[in-house]
């Protein structure tokens, strides 16, 4: 089992940023890849960020392309989501998860998630 835990999220103002972390225990961090996701209302759970076991290969949703940046710390059990120039479209709960690293983009291939942070960017 791995237990994950996110922070960092809140209420910025559009082109602010933010950084989320999520924090994992249990079993071995560094042999899982991690993702973020994030779930506005009245919408499916989509795919923001991920990140392979060692940190060498990141993948991005081109919504967020260029603005964010994901980021681990295989030492201190714990992967981030650098925010910048948030958009009021961003606003949604943020999720981190920990899977196969199979295919990045698909929920499926995670089978360990947190409870979720709220991100709200206004206008």
């Amino acid at each position: 089992q791995v237990q994950l835990v996110e922070s960092g999220g809140g209420l910025v103002q559009a082109g602010g940023s933010l950084r989320l972390s999520c924090a994992a225990s249990g079993r071995t961090f560094s042999t899982y890849a991690m993702g973020w996701f994030r779930q506005a209302p009245g919408k499916e759970r989509e795919f923001v960020a991920a990140i392979s076991w060692s940190g060498a290969t990141t993948v991005y949703a081109d919504s967020v392309k260029g603005r964010f940046t994901i980021s681990r710390d295989n030492a201190k059990d714990t992967v981030y989501l650098q925010m910048n120039s948030l958009k009021p479209e961003d606003t949604a709960v943020y999720y981190c998860a920990a899977g196969t690293g199979i295919d990045f983009r698909d929920l499926n291939d995670y089978h360990y998630w947190g409870q979720g942070t709220q991100v709200t960017v206004s206008s």
